[in-house]
């Protein structure tokens, strides 16, 4: 029958399973965490856009108070004070729409998972790109800086 070195099917099936498993739970884990930081930096850009788009609302109010006041008075220091704080709205308004550009360009696909992913067909078939040396997340670990190109 079967040597004691020899494991049973049972024990191949089992193994199997289980690698199957740990593989696909690695993946998840993997593509929750790519996903966890394009979203939160995200909704930091969308939050910093639409915190503009508040100033930029209340620089149309100033400014039409700031143009109410030219034309009723001619003595320009109300009006040039409302000038001057809306300014520094403007101001502000562009640089966080800046900032918020930045960061909604940071938003990359998970392209570990996605690579991963790719690998489970081959991978469950019994064949693998480590011999031919490619490196790939699942069949290979970081080198050791003596042995990198």
């Amino acid at each position: 029958m079967s040597s004691p070195e020899e494991p049973t099917i049972g024990r191949l099936v089992g193994d199997a399973s289980r690698d199957i498993a740990l593989l696909v739970q690695t993946v998840i884990k993997l593509a929750k965490s790519e996903l966890r930081v394009s979203a939160k930096a995200g909704a930091v850009g969308i939050g910093m856009i639409a915190v503009s788009a508040f100033f930029g609302l209340l620089i149309i109010v100033l400014l039409s108070i700031a143009a109410a006041y030219f034309i009723v008075m001619a003595g320009l220091d109300p009006a040039w004070a409302f000038l001057i704080v809306a300014g520094f709205y403007l101001v502000l308004v562009a640089l966080l729409i800046l900032v918020g550009i930045r960061l909604l360009k940071k938003i990359r696909a998970p392209e570990k998972t996605i690579a991963a992913a790719k690998e489970i067909p081959a991978a469950l078939k019994g064949h693998t790109d480590a011999a031919a040396g490619a490196q790939t997340p699942l069949t290979t670990a970081p080198r050791p800086a003596s042995h990198r190109r």
